[in-house]
């Protein structure tokens, strides 16, 4: 009869925990730990002492432990809270837990985190284990989460590529091992996937098909990439020919961000509105090389956008504010910080086209001023997060407008601001829920 197995915490905790000795485990384990991190499979704990010399009558009985007389779907439950190397640490403790532990509703998700784990070899042992009722296949699993396991390499996301069709997240950011072909591997094998984080995998410039995949849906095969959500935030080699591939193959995006991708241009943007018109959140904060007309182009998506980060863009003027004005009208969120070209008609006219705006940071624009702040009070009443910081024109009497008529006002950031004592507490007596952020030492 076949021995079911169960990976051992080992496969997620470092080798200096107690239970190992030299950097080598249990006599249970099938392989050594000798400095790293690695996988170890175990067979399910025996439930009692089989020695024939040990007379388990002649022991006193143990009063059964508070957890044992949960009913199994209790258990569960807890269980279901717990990580994916704790819930390896209960497999190992007993008959019931083991097969508890391995209930398939508890492993839609795998979540691992850590610089040293071999993430590699934990996810090949799971994965065999997981499969072990559809042979090759984890048809349960839908969310991996290794976010910031370096050691990830082309070789785990094949593992996931080959074995988890039913995957609908995955979230590998802080792996700068993996390559584009790895990428294209994953979204080529698992149809379903529509949330993918690469943000900080240096080594990723475009997410596309691979070549047999894109010969087999040849000629829809653009449509064939389900992803909504996108994260390529320092990604730094991404340019604007990655992104148009991109935009060709990923056609059912709402959720982009592309923070910090520093090589991409105006020309990107107009290959992304092309394609991926249902567009809701956009990112793309410190692209230097975004100016006013990236910002013509974004604004065809009309009112579609819902939040736009376009931080640190210094090409940015008001001719760029005046076009997502004009046609995104039903904007939320916008983050201008740092865009130093805005002034007070940039901003005087997203106040009157944008009048349901809730966040606004337009921190570090020196040229907004109190006639600014004027129009934004009168127009937009449900503002609920404000941020001022460094803004050299503010004063008292502008946050005293903003007060008055924004009462839903929640955070308002005016670090490094002159505004007086007295301003402050008008902004807390009428706007009581908010919380100011400010540098002034005699305002507590």
């Amino acid at each position: 009869m076949r021995t079911l197995s169960t990976p051992s915490p080992a496969l997620i905790c470092p080798p200096n925990l107690p239970g190992f000795q030299n950097g080598r485990g249990s006599s249970t384990s099938s392989s050594s730990i000798t400095g790293e991190t690695v996988a170890m499979v175990h067979s399910p704990p025996p439930t009692r002492l089989t020695h024939p010399l040990i007379r388990l009558a002649s022991r006193p009985q143990k009063e059964q432990a508070s957890i044992d007389r949960l009913p199994d779907h209790s258990v569960v439950h807890i269980f279901s809270f717990l990580p994916t190397n704790q819930l390896c640490r209960c497999a190992r403790v007993c008959r019931r837990w083991y097969n508890l532990a391995w209930d398939p509703r508890l492993w839609r998700t795998i979540r691992l985190t850590g610089e040293t784990i071999n993430v590699d070899r934990a996810l090949k042992v799971l994965t065999r284990r997981l499969c072990q009722d559809t042979p090759n296949v984890c048809l349960m699993l839908e969310t991996v989460t290794v976010s910031g396991c370096r050691r990830l390499t082309d070789r785990g996301l094949y593992t996931i590529a080959q074995c988890c069709p039913e995957l609908r997240r995955l979230e590998v950011s802080g792996c700068y091992n993996i390559s584009n072909e790895a990428v294209f591997d994953v979204v080529s094998l698992c149809p379903n996937l529509e949330h993918l984080d690469v943000s900080g995998c240096s080594k990723v410039t475009c997410i596309s098909l691979t070549r047999e995949a894109s010969i087999k849906l040849s000629p829809l095969h653009g449509k064939q990439i389900s992803i909504r959500y996108l994260d390529m935030t320092d990604c730094f080699v991404l340019e604007d020919e990655g992104l148009h591939t991109i935009a060709a193959h990923c056609t059912q995006l709402t959720h982009l961000y592309l923070r910090r991708c520093v090589r991409l241009t105006d020309e990107g943007l107009r290959y992304l509105v092309i394609y991926c018109a249902s567009i809701k959140e956009l990112s793309v904060s410190d692209c230097r090389f975004v100016s006013d007309f990236g910002l013509r182009e974004i604004a065809k998506l009309e009112s579609r956008l819902r939040y736009l980060s376009i931080a640190h863009c210094g090409r940015v003027t008001d001719v760029g504010i005046r076009y997502v004005a004009k046609y995104c009208s039903k904007l939320r969120y916008l983050n201008a910080r740092g865009c130093e070209g805005i002034t007070d008609h940039g901003v005087e006219y997203l106040a009157k086209n944008c009048t349901k705006l809730k966040s606004l940071d337009i921190g570090k624009c020196p040229l907004v001023s109190d006639t600014g702040l004027e129009c934004l009070a009168l127009n937009c009443f449900n503002l609920k997060r404000l941020s001022l910081k460094s803004c050299e024109s503010i004063t008292g009497q502008g946050l005293q407008i903003v007060a008055a008529n924004c009462f839903d006002l929640q955070t308002l950031n005016v670090q490094d601001c002159e505004v007086s004592v007295e301003a402050l507490r008008f902004v807390k007596r009428h706007c009581k829920r908010c919380v100011i952020e400010h540098t002034n030492p005699a305002f507590f």
